[in-house]
Parts: structure tokens; C-alpha cells; sequence
């Protein structure tokens, strides 16, 4: 179905190819991971299957790419679209109308598909995926599942056999990423479809796969089953690192698997569960968030939100897409005036504070990291940020190695993995010290090391005396770092309190090592690795 063969790709300026010796054969009806560090390659290798590259992000392509017989060098993306249908991280980016329905049958027309085929084919995907109940829906109105798999159904029904992904679940809630999971192994099970797909959020999809690729600075695996591709891979999910760590053999890939290897590490971590306390009550507030309303047009985004973000602590604010957790970010960041209620850093309301003035206050990173890159290249962006903020030169530059490894001075922001922007902006933001730092999604895009270097970073600042707070799907990163968890459900708080006792019971939430170890409520590896340790 789809055969590479020593492909390689090197883009302008590029002093290394970013992808070499790819040698792969994809069979139909599979379901292919790509699994790599940030900025390894995945996104290029994945962009090389339906001619993007290197039709329309340059540079040179040597090698042959084949898609049932088709040579991507002679078809560009548009004479592929019949055949593989691709889908971005945010799916938004990819729309062309204003309605379900409408999107939907867009790329139908677009390829000319008779009436009353495309008739029957709309309705087809739409129960398929799903969707029929939100045929006449607004895009802008859907969640973030709603929108990927609308996504999805648009290709799908303009006849595509093979779905590429990247990064289909970063910005998902649990809840929403296992609809989407579900809706792509349902059409490769049930209708024999090829799907590769590219995701960090590897304990959401490993269980998935039938075969893996590993992806490591340029250089691709062959094709491996899952447990022997986790054995090797430096990048793995909590349930792998466990499995790897205790020397289980077979090495799990889900959370199933691994309880019933468990049993007897239940037994021996039973009551050495770290005794957790509430910071709120004990330190001093940066900023607090009291009786918030905020209306969004017609729509309350926020309803009567109390908030309270202690000195030298890290908050995370959690629930489904749509729960109101950008809105509550951007008003405490002073970028949305409240209907009633208030919000203050210090003794102010950041509102009313000059934009200059704010931002030492209080740095919010958002969701969409290009909103904060203005420069045509990573060092005159960490340059610029030095100056900005009146720091020694090379300040913001030794923060964005530290979070995301080495990034290419030369390389413009636009350039740069999703992981990758989203980690110079961080560097940006953190450059300024904001008495408050404000995180939105800030680990999507990025891989396993990554979150671990942001772990350190976010543990450091708390520690200095900053305060932290991070909306997130993210439930591992949450239980590495937050030391409180607030919960929104449509604009309301309907959960707030410290972590463990938040999150090691939620079935919605609850992190890969507690549901393995339920009911100890241990949330780490590392409580884990803990837990075992001699008593002293």
C-alpha cells in the first residue's frame, strides 16, 4: 500500500538531512505509530506520504515514495487526495466551511463527485463517525473531538483509503482522544483502512498499534511490533516505563496488561502511599480569582469561579474541552475583562496594568505559540526576549535548551516542530520571571524527555517563589508536578483539591501508575520505584 525506499529528505540551509534511509512497506489495513523525540522527524516522514513533501515544504527529496503504485514525485497532494487524506494537529487549520455538513462534502465537490454518490457517502460518514446529530452544528461550536473527527470524516468521505495524523489527540481531553482512537481503530477493523498516525501521548495509543516506527534525528526503524519497539525506544508511556523498571516480561502496553502483572506489587506497596498536604491554606497568594463570571457573546464561559493560586505552588486546571480553562487563563493574564467578579495579581487587577507592566506580573504561554514568535529566526526571537525584558544576554536561549535540547539558532520559528515552537515560547515568557506563569496545553508537541526537562523547570520557578498555574489534558505531566487540581465543568469548579486525592480515583483523570496500582493511590513511577525502597 505504501513503500518508501531509501528515502531521505534535506531542506534548504539544512546542514543534516531531517530524514535519512527511510526503507518502509506499509501494508493495508494497519495501524502504523511514528514515535520519536521532538523534532526527530516524524512530522517530515509523515508529510513525505501524500507528496506535502516535497510539493510544498521545499527542499530535497531523494529516494522514491510509492502510494499504490502512485510516485509521489509525479502526483502532487491534490492528485493524491482521492487516495490518502491528511489531517494536522489542530484540524481548524484545515477548514474550509462553516458547518458539519458542509465541511464534509467539500472535498467531494472539490474532486467532483457526482450528486447523488456524494449524497450517499455524507450520510454514510456521518453515521460512521458518529456526526449525524451534528450535521447542521457550527465548527466553531464543536469540541476538540468533535472537530478531529469531522476532520477525519471530510477525508474520509472523499474517498481516502489511508488517514495520516499528526499529533491527533495532543490537544484532546481524555475523554474526547479515546472517541477519536476509537473512530480510527474501528475504520481500520471494520473497513480494512491504513492509518499512520504520529502522537507523544503514547499511553493513549501504543495499545493501538499494530506495528511501530521508531524516529530518532532523522534516522528511521524498520517496522516493529509494539512491545519490541517500546523495548527499544527512548521515548515510552508510564505503563512501559513501569513494565521496563520492575523487569515484567511481557512487556505491557496497557493498562490491563499491567494490572494483572501487578498483584504483587499491590501487595508490597500497600500503605507506603506519601502523605499529602494542601498548600492553599499555609502560604501567601499571588493572585486570586474570586466569584468570576465571564461571558463569551451569548455564552457563560465561566460561571461564578473561585481560584487561588499560593506562592511557590503549581495548579493545575483540568476538564473536557469547552470547560471554560482558556478563559479562565486569559482573564487571570489580564486579556479578558471579567462580566462580575475579579481577578488579582499582588494587589492589582491585571487588566489595568500596562502591557509591559503585566506581562512581569503575570506570562501566559497559549495554546497557539506562534501568537508570541514575531522574528525570522530562534536567536533573534531569544535575543529579542533578552532585551525585552532587560535580562543578561542569552538568557532566554539557556532556557530553551534546557526545556527542548538543542534547536538550531538559524532555524525560523515557522520551522520548528510543534514541541518545539511551543518550547521557545515558553523560553520567551519565562525569560520575563512573571511573579505568575500562566501555561496553556504547554505539553503539546512535546515528548516524554521534554516533559521531564519542564517538570524541572516548572519545579524550579515554584521553588523561587513563583506561582503556576497549567491547563492541561495532560493527566502524567499533572501528576508529576501539580501540587493542587482544579476541575471546570461547564464554566463551574466541580472539583478542587490536592492532587492525589483529585486525580488516583477519577476514572476520567486518573494518571497510568494509579490505575494500575488502584486502589494504593501512588501516581508516579517514581512513588513507585519509592514505595519499593527498604524502610529506613
Amino acid at each position: 500500500m505504501i513503500e518508501l525506499s531509501d528515502v531521505s529528505v534535506t531542506y534548504a540551509g539544512a546542514a543534516t538531512p531531517a530524514l535519512t534511509g527511510a526503507s518502509l512497506r506499509i501494508e493495508e489495513g494497519e495501524l502504523v505509530l511514528v514515535v520519536g523525540p521532538t523534532g526527530s522527524g516524524k512530522s517530515t516522514l509523515l508529510r513525505c506520504l501524500n507528496g506535502l513533501v516535497p510539493h510544498f515544504t521545499g527542499g530535497t527529496l531523494r529516494g522514491s515514495v510509492r502510494v499504490a503504485g502512485r510516485d509521489t514525485r509525479e502526483h502532487r497532494p491534490r492528485d493524491l487526495a482521492d487516495l490518502v487524506g491528511f489531517v494536522a494537529q489542530d484540524p481548524r487549520s484545515g477548514f474550509v466551511t462553516d458547518t458539519v455538513e458542509d465541511e464534509i462534502a467539500y472535498g467531494m465537490e472539490a474532486l467532483g463527485v457526482d450528486p447523488a454518490a456524494m449524497r450517499r457517502r455524507l450520510e454514510e460518514t456521518l453515521d460512521l463517525l458518529g456526526l449525524a446529530d451534528l450535521r447542521a452544528r457550527s465548527l466553531g461550536e464543536l469540541s476538540g473531538g468533535q472537530q478531529q473527527r469531522v476532520a477525519i470524516a471530510a477525508v474520509l468521505a472523499a474517498g481516502a483509503r489511508i488517514l495520516v495524523l499528526d499529533e491527533p489527540t495532543s490537544a484532546l481531553d481524555p475523554v474526547a482522544a479515546e472517541e477519536v482512537l476509537a473512530a480510527l481503530t474501528r475504520l481500520v477493523h471494520d473497513l480494512g483502512m491504513t492509518v499512520v498516525l504520529a502522537e507523544h501521548r503514547l499511553e493513549r495509543v501504543v495499545q493501538h498499534a499494530d506495528r511501530i516506527v521508531l524516529v530518532r534525528e532523522g534516522s528511521v526503524s524498520p517496522l516493529l511490533a509494539p512491545a519490541a519497539a517500546m523495548l527499544e525506544s527512548t521515548v515510552h508511556p508510564p505503563v512501559v516505563e513501569l513494565g521496563r523498571a520492575l523487569g515484567w516480561s511481557p512487556l505491557p502496553l496497557s493498562v490491563r496488561e499491567a494490572r494483572r502483572q501487578a498483584r504483587d506489587l499491590r501487595a508490597r506497596v500497600a500503605g507506603r502511599v506519601p502523605v499529602e498536604t494542601d498548600p492553599a491554606p499555609t502560604l501567601p497568594l499571588a493572585a486570586r480569582v474570586d466569584r468570576l463570571v465571564v461571558r463569551r457573546g451569548i455564552v457563560h464561559a465561566l460561571r461564578g469561579v473561585n481560584l487561588d493560586l499560593p506562592v511557590g505552588s503549581v495548579t493545575a486546571v483540568m476538564g473536557r474541552n469547552g470547560a471554560g480553562k482558556s478563559t479562565l487563563l486569559a482573564a487571570v493574564a489580564g486579556q479578558l475583562a471579567p462580566t462580575s467578579g475579579s481577578v488579582r495579581v499582588g494587589e492589582v487587577s491585571p487588566a489595568s496594568l500596562p502591557p509591559r507592566v503585566r506581562c512581569r506580573r503575570v506570562g501566559l504561554v497559549p495554546q497557539e505559540p506562534d501568537l508570541l514568535l514575531y522574528s525570522d529566526s530562534v536567536a533573534t526571537e531569544c535575543r529579542a526576549a533578552d532585551a525585552d525584558f532587560g535580562m543578561p544576554s542569552g538568557t532566554a536561549r539557556a532556557l530553551l535548551t534546557r526545556i527542548a535540547g538543542e534547536v538550531p539558532d538559524s532555524r525560523h520559528p515557522r520551522d520548528l516542530s510543534e514541541g518545539q515552537r511551543l518550547a521557545l515560547a515558553l523560553a520567551v515568557i519565562l525569560c520575563g520571571g512573571p511573579q505568575v506563569l500562566l501555561l496553556d496545553e504547554p505539553t503539546r508537541g512535546l515528548d516524554y524527555p521534554a516533559k521531564r526537562r519542564l517538570v524541572v523547570v516548572l519545579r524550579e520557578l515554584a521553588a523561587a517563589g513563583h506561582a503556576v498555574a497549567l491547563a492541561t489534558h495532560d493527566v502524567e505531566l499533572v501528576a508529576e508536578v501539580a501540587d493542587r487540581v482544579v476541575v471546570l465543568a461547564e464554566g463551574e469548579v466541580v472539583a478542587d483539591g490536592p492532587v492525589r486525592s483529585v486525580l488516583a480515583g477519577s476514572p476520567a483523570f486518573a494518571p497510568q501508575v494509579a490505575k494500575i496500582c488502584h486502589p494504593v493511590a501512588l501516581l508516579t513511577v517514581d512513588e513507585v520505584r519509592t514505595a519499593l525502597e527498604p524502610a529506613s
